[in-house]
């Protein structure tokens, strides 16, 4: 039986697979911390991309509207905490991969703006 874990695993490596034939290099995944959980975090150049993944069976514009404000937040505070452990000022952006159960995959950047 498919769990709801599996599929968000299985989403997520799709969208890692996806971003590093764009060019973007995996730092870490599921990287968590008391704030919450982000979903991937890539390098791209001097810049670190926090990225969400969401893959719902009712297309992509759910997969999307299902980033609330409130999960934007966790997300800001876990990105915030990555970038305190890390010890130094970088670049940094908030992107979404959504998916469609038919494997279609949008990358949206620069999602939130803090």
């Amino acid at each position: 039986m498919n769990t709801a874990r599996d599929t968000g695993k299985k989403a997520e490596q799709l969208a890692c697979d996806y971003l590093q034939t764009c060019g973007l290099k995996l730092v870490t995944a599921n990287f968590y911390s008391r704030f919450g959980e982000i979903d991937l975090i890539m390098h791209d150049g001097d810049s670190y991309i926090f990225v969400e993944v969401k893959q719902r069976t009712s297309g992509m514009n759910s997969a999307l509207e299902s980033i609330t404000i409130t999960k934007q937040r966790k997300l800001i505070k876990t990105a915030q905490f990555f970038l305190l452990k890390l010890g130094r000022d970088v670049n940094c952006r908030f992107d979404a991969v959504v998916l469609d159960m038919s494997g279609n995959i949008e990358w949206l950047k620069n999602i939130i703006i803090m």
